[in-house]
């Protein structure tokens, strides 16, 4: 009979927490959310964009050089 006590309680528990969470009128909102998504899209546009630009001007010349001499072998 004790176990069956305790898991009666337990469940009541349970119930008066989902309660709690379903009556809780705090949150985030579509705005907030969406807010979030701009923002991170933006950031990762920005930063891909920044490393498109130095792969360009700045690790691609400097590769094709290296390869170039490494294949300009003259014996």
């Amino acid at each position: 009979m004790n176990l069956v006590k305790k898991a009666n309680e337990k469940s009541i528990l349970i119930g008066e927490k989902i309660k709690g969470l379903m009556l809780d009128k705090k949150g985030e909102g579509y705005v907030d959310t969406g807010l979030k998504i701009l923002i991170a899209v933006v950031i990762g546009a920005l930063l891909l964009a920044g490393l498109y630009a130095l792969f360009n001007d700045t690790i691609m010349p400097t590769l094709v050089n290296k390869v170039k001499e490494l294949f300009n072998y003259k014996g």
